[in-house]
C-alpha cells in the first residue's frame, strides 16, 4: 500500500482575512444546544452543525477529515445477552493549505441488542466527538467559544433574534 500524494493550495489573502475573521468570531445562541450535564446544564454544539460551519468557512472543498486511529477500549456482553462497547477514536483535520488538527474523541453504547449495532452507535459517536474537538481548535466559530465561562454566562441570556448582525458573533444566514 503506498501513501497518497497530497497537494495543497495557499489561501490568497483575502481568503485568509475572511477565515481568520470568521474563526475568531464567537457563535450566536442559534447555533447551541443544551442537555443536562453532571453539573448542571451544559451547553454544546451539535456534530452537523460544526460540520455546516466548517464547509461555510472553509467552503465544502476547503477542508477533509481522516479518522487516524480507532481503539476498542472494552466490550462486554451482558446477562441477559445486551452488548456495551466504548471506542475511542483520533481525527485528523486538514485545510486545503495543509494546515491540521488533531483530537480525540469517545463513544460508548450500552445494552445493544447486537454486537453490530453497539459497535456502529460508540464509533459514530467516536468520531463525531473527534470531529468536534478538533474543529474546535480552529477558533470560536466552530466551537472553541464554549471553553469560555464570560461567554456562557452571557450566550445563555440572549434570546435567538436579538443577536442577529451582530459583528463579533457567527451567526446563521436569514
Amino acid at each position: 500500500m503506498t501513501a497518497e500524494k497530497r497537494t495543497y493550495e495557499e489561501y490568497s489573502k483575502e481568503e485568509h482575512e475572511s477565515i481568520q475573521n470568521n474563526l475568531q468570531k464567537s457563535l450566536g445562541p442559534e447555533w447551541l444546544s443544551q442537555r443536562s450535564g453532571p453539573s448542571g446544564r451544559l451547553t454544546y454544539i451539535e456534530g452537523r452543525t460544526a460540520i455546516s460551519i466548517a464547509n461555510e468557512i472553509f467552503g465544502f472543498n476547503g477542508w477533509s477529515s481522516c479518522v487516524k486511529d480507532c481503539t476498542v477500549d472494552y466490550v462486554d456482553v451482558t446477562e441477559n445477552g445486551r452488548y456495551n462497547v466504548g471506542v475511542s477514536v483520533s481525527v485528523r483535520i486538514t485545510l486545503k493549505d495543509g494546515t491540521y488538527h488533531e483530537d480525540v474523541g469517545y463513544g460508548s453504547a450500552d445494552n445493544s441488542k447486537t454486537k453490530s449495532m453497539a459497535f456502529e452507535k460508540a464509533r459514530k459517536q467516536a468520531v463525531t466527538d473527534a470531529t468536534k474537538r478538533t474543529l474546535r481548535c480552529f477558533g470560536n466559530a466552530l466551537g472553541n467559544c464554549l471553553y469560555d465561562k464570560v461567554y456562557l454566562a452571557g450566550i445563555g441570556q440572549m434570546a435567538h433574534p436579538q443577536v442577529r448582525n451582530q459583528t463579533t458573533l457567527f451567526n446563521q444566514p436569514y
